[in-house]
């Protein structure tokens, strides 16, 4: 019989076939591993005072970041007035009295981002922490909430350059968060957004114009501004930031200089300022790009070019 004459596997070559198996099997997985999301582990809540919050599936994983780039409010310029209001605010949620979640919007460079981060170089001893959230991961933004509201901590959710175009649905995670929906806001948790869109979505003079045009228009145009205008409207704390003067920015660069341990001297002044209108703009971004480039260089290369 077929059954009984058959010949039994050699090991050697069984053992072959197992070998191969699993080196299939672990190029199948090395392939799906760049696919899938990292599997979820409990932050470093004690080592790590910055995280990175990424969506995963219709959850999500909290990030420690180890090498948090933060620095001492003293050296940020002519952003006294924000500074002041921003520092209070925080300042009153860290002792668990009422707060308001914050925007800072206004001109590029000029120290919105900046002036958040260093809060964290201020406050972290006395418990606040800084979560950064891109605006694609919002969508998932209760999550974290929940997965927070138990801390101990106090969280800043950090949201840097935020703003949405028409028919993005971030923003409806977003409104939840800063209002809470039928469940109340979390205690220990505030929003800090910046952006350079006052009101976070784009706006049109059709918009301001309370009527539309064309057969596909909306009837009821100034539900359609309301509608933009509520999440903006939800930040209880607004910070408008202004482009540099020269001092302003000159001042700017003295303080990122110091940093460096160097002087604003008469020659480094003059290559700032050429600095400036080589880039064409005056703020907080170009006063520290110039401190760089000038530190980097060489004492004998420290000279002004025309």
């Amino acid at each position: 019989m077929w059954a009984l004459n058959r010949r039994k596997p050699h090991k050697g070559s069984l053992k072959m076939e197992i070998a191969q198996f699993l080196r299939q099997a672990a190029s199948v997985l090395r392939r799906l591993d760049a696919w899938l999301p990292p599997e979820a582990a409990e932050p470093d809540w004690q080592n790590c005072i910055a995280y990175r919050w990424r969506q995963a599936g219709n959850a999500g994983i909290l990030q420690g970041l180890p090498r948090p780039h933060t620095f001492p409010l003293a050296r940020l310029a002519a952003v006294n007035n924000q500074m002041v209001r921003l520092v209070r605010n925080t300042e009153q949620f860290l002792a668990g009295r009422p707060a308001n979640n914050v925007l800072l919007t206004g001109a590029r460079g000029t120290g919105k981002s900046s002036l958040v981060k260093a809060l964290l170089h201020e406050y972290a001893e006395r418990g606040l922490r800084l979560i950064e959230v891109d605006k694609n991961d919002l969508a998932t933004l209760p999550a974290l909430l929940l997965l927070l509201e138990t801390r101990p901590e106090k969280f800043i959710v950090f949201c840097d350059d935020l703003s949405f175009e028409d028919g993005e649905d971030g923003y409806k995670a977003l409104k939840t968060a800063l209002d809470g929906s039928l469940s109340r806001r979390a205690e220990n948790v505030l929003v800090y957004a910046t952006s350079n869109r006052r009101h976070l979505m784009p706006e049109y003079m059709d918009d301001n114009a309370g009527t539309t045009t064309g057969r596909g228009g909306e009837i009821h145009a100034k539900e359609a501004v309301e509608e933009k205008v509520s999440l903006s409207d939800r930040f209880g704390l607004w910070l408008s930031f202004y482009p540099f003067d020269q001092n302003e920015y000159l001042a700017a660069v003295e303080n990122w200089l110091a940093d460096f341990r160097l002087p604003l001297d008469e020659t480094a002044r003059h290559a700032a300022l050429n600095w400036a209108q080589m880039r064409g703009s005056r703020s907080g971004r170009t006063a520290y790009q110039f401190a760089c480039d000038w530190a980097g260089r060489l004492p004998d290369e420290r000279k002004v070019f025309e």
